[in-house]
C-alpha cells in the first residue's frame, strides 16, 4: 500500500526523524506495564517504537487513509485500530482501568486534546507527545510568565509536567510554519481540590478571560461590580501571577460571596 499523504484540513505534519519518534516513545518507559493509547499515529513512525517495547497499544486514527495502512504495516495492531475522532470517544471504553496517552498531536486540537485528558485525570497517570511548541511553552509555564494561562492552571492542577525538548520544523513532512516540542505530563499526587472544582475551572477561565486586567475587574461577571470580597488583597493581583494554591483560594473566596449565597453580603 502506498504511503499515505498528509492531509491538511486534518493538521497532519508526519514526523521523518526516527531517533525523535524513539525519543518520544521512551517517555513512557516508567510505565511499563500500563496500556497506551496514541492519537493520530499516521504511518506509525511513533507507533513501531511503542509495539516494539512490548505496550499493550490501542491506536485511534481519523484519517480513513491511515487506517488501512496501520493494519497492513503492524500486524500487531490488527483489533487495536480504532478510527474515530479522539475527542469524542469515551476512553474507557477502550481501556477500562488506566491508561497513558501520547501522540504527534495535530496543532488545531492539540488544546482540546489535553482538555479531554483532564476529563480522564483519574486513569491517565502520564500524557506526552509532541505539539505546537508555544502550546508546549503553554502548557509547562509558571506564574508570572506571559505564557502562564487557563491550560496552564488547570493541567498543574493535577500533573507534574516537564517541558522536554524543542523539534525544528524540518523534520516533518511537510514542514510547519512553526516549531514543536516535547512535553511530559505525569498525574501528581492531588486526590481532589481544596475547593470546588467545578467553580475552580470557572474563575480561572473568567480571570484569564481578561488577563491585563487585575481580578477586582475581571472577576465582575461572577461577582458584580461592588462586593466586599475585593477587599482581599488577592483582586489586586493579574491572573498570570496565581499558582494552582492561590486560584483554589480565590475560588473559596468568590464562592463565599456568589450571588445567591447565604453567606453573600
Amino acid at each position: 500500500m502506498a504511503a499515505v499523504k498528509p492531509k491538511k484540513f486534518l493538521g497532519q505534519h508526519f514526523l521523518k526523524d526516527l531517533d525523535i519518534a524513539r525519543r518520544i516513545a521512551d517517555t513512557l518507559d516508567d510505565f511499563p506495564d500500563v496500556p497506551v493509547i496514541e492519537v493520530g499515529p499516521g504511518m506509525g513512525v511513533l507507533t513501531q517504537f511503542l509495539i516494539e517495547k512490548g505496550k499493550d497499544l490501542t491506536v485511534v486514527e481519523l484519517d480513513r487513509d491511515s487506517v488501512p495502512y496501520l493494519n497492513e504495516h503492524y500486524p500487531a495492531l490488527r483489533g487495536h485500530v480504532v478510527e474515530a475522532d479522539f475527542l469524542t470517544l469515551d476512553l474507557s471504553a477502550i481501556c477500562a482501568s488506566q491508561f497513558c496517552v501520547i501522540g504527534n498531536y495535530p496543532y488545531n486540537i492539540s488544546s482540546q486534546i489535553f482538555f479531554k485528558v483532564l476529563k480522564y485525570k483519574d486513569s491517565v497517570p502520564c500524557c506526552s507527545g509532541m505539539l505546537q511548541k508555544e502550546v508546549a511553552e503553554r502548557i509547562a509555564a509558571k506564574p508570572g510568565g506571559k505564557t502562564y494561562g487557563i491550560l496552564s492552571v488547570l493541567l498543574q492542577a493535577w500533573y507534574d509536567i516537564e517541558y522536554l525538548f524543542t523539534v525544528s520544523e524540518k523534520v516533518f513532512d511537510p514542514p510547519p510554519r512553526v516549531k514543536s516540542a516535547v512535553v511530559k505530563l505525569v498525574r501528581n499526587g492531588r486526590t481532589q481540590l481544596s475547593c470546588d472544582e467545578k467553580l475552580f475551572k470557572t474563575v480561572v477561565k473568567t480571570g484569564f478571560n481578561q488577563r491585563r486586567k487585575t481580578l477586582r475587574n475581571s472577576i465582575k461577571p461572577l461577582l458584580g461590580k461592588e462586593c466586599e470580597a475585593y477587599r482581599d488583597p488577592i483582586f489586586d493581583e493579574r491572573p498570570e501571577r496565581l499558582s494552582v494554591a492561590d486560584f483554589e483560594r480565590l475560588t473559596n473566596i468568590v464562592s463565599e460571596f456568589l450571588p445567591g449565597r447565604k453567606s453573600d453580603k
